[in-house]
């Protein structure tokens, strides 16, 4: 029989009257490996009833991760009453008797097609590996679709911490200041949830099967990443997103961002059913850039009743108004001129998204307290993350329509169009 990391022995247990179980921390805690202890054994014991869904936000991800480890379990183990279990190929899973253990996806593929959650009424143990990919909605929709009454309902949710924004932490977790650390807070389950248990883990509550010279690294990040090290390594929630591409921003009023003396230009994103189209008003002067949205509405089209022109005129844009827009969009932009508005296509080409996100960085950058949606946008733009939840230096493309409005009009208008921006 295997050995279960004492830190996660109520994983087993099972206090009554709990349906939720957060395992929740750094890297290299061994959560994976009590999920799949948790796994394992409920396949094995034919005296209670076991329905199991591991799970993950991508169906293709579970072979490798959730499956694997599961598998490993079993082999570890190596004792001979286990011959008799079979591993499915389609969909991915172990059967044992009666018992049945199978892998599925909040979504069938990196697409966006939805997968039916509904057949899940019948499991009592939900296993999610990664649980911070998966939205709220989603997971609201699974958990509603649990209701067996041959068992007590479990749902385990893993994760590393996401930022404080994320629905995991404002359902499950207060959050407290972590003293002499601006940015980062410790997690505390909120007191009043008695169907819930939180698991907080680090590798140190794993030390022994964390290899030295691993630890070695986990602690050198403290001063070569501390951003990542106190996330990933001490298990903090941090201010925003992982990987978070903008991060300094400051908030001004409307009044302010209409008295400044400065030239308005405009940076428009085309969208329309599940994009929606954006515009951002911009102002700029020396090495300060000034933000308000103006428009995040999906179903315009660019001419006609409910469409692009018809907002322009709305917000009072006249066709002076130099807007720069998605140049991949030259049907649209030619559509927007033809009814008399002034758009340029926006400097765009190989290198172009780095060097725009570049020179945003490296400016003061505001936008007005009611801009909503860049606030949001901001807060969740990203550099995508390598299997070491590291940034890769290549931002994810989602959470950046009003973020491209901001790029477009930055990296095109470094020249007269913008007096005194020193670009």
């Amino acid at each position: 029989m295997q050995k279960v990391n004492h830190h996660y022995k109520d994983l087993f247990i099972r206090p009554p009257g709990v349906r939720y179980f957060v395992l929740f921390g750094a890297r290299s805690a061994g959560r994976s490996t009590a999920g799949s202890q948790l796994i394992k054994t409920g396949l094995f014991d034919t005296t209670k009833y076991f329905r199991c869904a591991m799970m993950r936000f991508i169906y293709g991800d579970i072979k490798n991760s959730i499956f694997q480890d599961t598998l490993d379990r079993i082999e570890e183990d190596g004792s001979d009453q286990l011959e008799d279990y079979t591993q499915h190929g389609s969909p991915i899973g172990f059967s044992y008797k009666k018992n049945k253990v199978v892998g599925i996806g909040f979504r069938k593929s990196s697409s966006d097609q939805k997968s039916k959650l509904k057949s899940l009424s019948n499991y009592n143990v939900v296993v999610i590996e990664e649980a911070d990919e998966i939205a709220e909605d989603d997971f609201m929709q699974l958990d509603d679709s649990l209701r067996t009454k041959k068992s007590d309902i479990i749902v385990v949710l893993m994760l590393n911490p996401p930022e404080k924004d994320h629905w995991i932490v404002k359902r499950f977790f207060n959050l407290i200041d972590v003293p002499d650390l601006p940015g980062f807070y410790e997690a505390v389950k909120k007191p009043e949830l008695t169907d819930t248990v939180v698991i907080s883990t680090t590798y140190k509550e794993n030390i022994q099967n964390v290899n030295e010279s691993s630890i070695i690294n986990f602690e050198r990040y403290k001063e070569t990443r501390p951003d990542y090290y106190y996330n990933m390594i001490r298990g903090y929630v941090s201010e925003g997103a992982r990987g978070r591409i903008f991060k300094n921003w400051s908030t001004i009023s409307d009044a302010e961002f209409d008295a400044l003396p400065y030239p308005v230009t405009y940076g428009l994103d085309f969208g329309f059913s599940n994009d929606p189209a954006a515009l951002v008003a911009t102002k700029m002067h020396n090495n300060k850039v000034w933000f308000k949205e103006l428009l995040y509405e999906t179903g315009l089209t660019n001419v006609g009743n409910h469409s692009l022109s018809k907002r322009f005129e709305d917000l009072g844009l006249t066709g002076q108004d130099l807007i720069y827009g998605d140049s991949a969009e030259m049907k649209s932009i030619e559509e927007l001129c033809q009814d008399g508005w002034y758009v340029e296509p926006a400097m765009k080409g190989p290198g172009s998204v780095n060097a725009g996100i570049d020179l945003l960085q490296g400016l003061e950058v505001f936008y007005t307290e009611s801009s909503s949606n860049i606030d949001t946008e901001r807060q969740n733009y990203k550099w995508r993350l390598d299997r070491n939840k590291l940034p890769t230096g290549n931002p994810e493309d989602k959470w950046n329509h009003l973020m491209d409005c901001c790029r477009y009009v930055v990296i095109s208008g470094r020249s007269q169009s913008f007096a005194g921006f020193a670009g």
